[in-house]
């Protein structure tokens, strides 16, 4: 869910969030089962929060978004103190379905594949015809007349050698699925998303739910906060507490240094940078695909009338 109203997260937020469904109808060729699950519902955690929730429901209620008062929250938060924000435009997707998905779409198109992992790129030189020179780590060579960086934490290695230094940090986020062995079972009044306090709830199927946050720096996964988001920073509700791990995953996100995530940028003509989405890696894929495709497009015409 975002508060602001403008600048350049807004409008790739909305852009995105316009694409969305044309995506997952084309993508559903591919995978019939890949659905957008609505809404996100954000409960309130004082009386400051509540206020600016308030606040954004009285001026976007054109975005979907609603308060929600306690005494409606009941059945999905027992016991819960203050209201919360229902966004209905937001949700989720399962993202190894949407992979899958992607991947079968990128199979029908005259696109190679290369397994090969990039560890140099390097400008070819004007009697090569110009354009990129990749270095892969099986000793192959490849020659690109336009590249797009999308390596994440790798990135930096690839562009500090080209005089463009764009560090990232890594944080660590981490997941857990747990079995509900007391309360809700079945999930019918609740939201595709839960978040409190900065942890994210979804059902998972009957008596299953999936506890998640990005709230680490560094790429080694700790012990105590993972018991914090266990327990929702000793607000969670007993039936959560009582639940048993069934798995355990956790993985690095990449976050610009001292620059906005993510980083969309034309460095020279024909490199492309497109990565650091920190925790929106999904969220914005078509508005960043967007971005990649009109910009290759403006690459060919220039390249085409040289």
């Amino acid at each position: 869910m975002f508060r602001r109203s403008s600048g350049r997260g807004w409008r790739l937020r909305q852009r995105s969030m316009a694409l969305w469904p044309s995506w997952v109808c084309a993508l559903q060729r591919q995978e019939p089962e890949l659905i957008l699950k609505t809404p996100l519902l954000q409960l309130a955690d004082g009386d400051e929060t509540l206020g600016r929730m308030r606040k954004l429901a009285d001026t976007r209620s054109d975005c979907g978004l609603s308060l929600l008062e306690r005494h409606q929250l009941q059945g999905v938060w027992p016991g819960i103190t203050h209201g919360g924000l229902l966004s209905e435009r937001d949700g989720r997707i399962n993202p190894l379905m949407l992979l899958k998905a992607l991947r079968k779409a990128l199979a029908d198109l005259p696109v190679t594949g290369v397994a090969a992992a990039v560890e140099t790129i390097s400008r070819a030189e004007p009697g090569q015809g110009g354009g990129w020179r990749l270095g892969c780590d099986d000793g192959s060579c490849l020659h690109q007349d336009t590249v797009v960086i999308c390596a994440a934490l790798n990135s930096p290695a690839l562009l500090e050698p080209l005089g463009h230094p764009r560090p990232m940090q890594p944080v660590l986020g981490q997941a857990l699925r747990l079995k509900i062995t007391s309360g809700p079972t079945n999930w019918m009044s609740w939201p595709a998303v839960l978040v409190h306090r900065g942890y994210n709830l979804i059902p998972d199927g009957h008596g299953h739910v999936l506890l998640g946050a990005t709230v680490e720096p560094g790429e080694r996964s700790e012990p105590e906060p993972l018991q914090l988001m266990r327990h929702l920073e000793d607000s969670a509700p007993e039936w959560l507490r009582n639940a048993k791990v069934l798995e355990h995953w956790s993985g690095l996100r990449a976050r610009p240094v001292e620059r906005p995530a993510p980083l969309l940028e034309r460095l020279e003509p024909g490199l492309l940078l497109a990565t650091g989405h920190y925790r929106n890696g999904v969220l914005l894929t078509p508005a960043t695909a967007e971005w990649v495709e009109q910009h290759l497009e403006d690459s060919l015409s220039m390249m085409s009338k040289s």
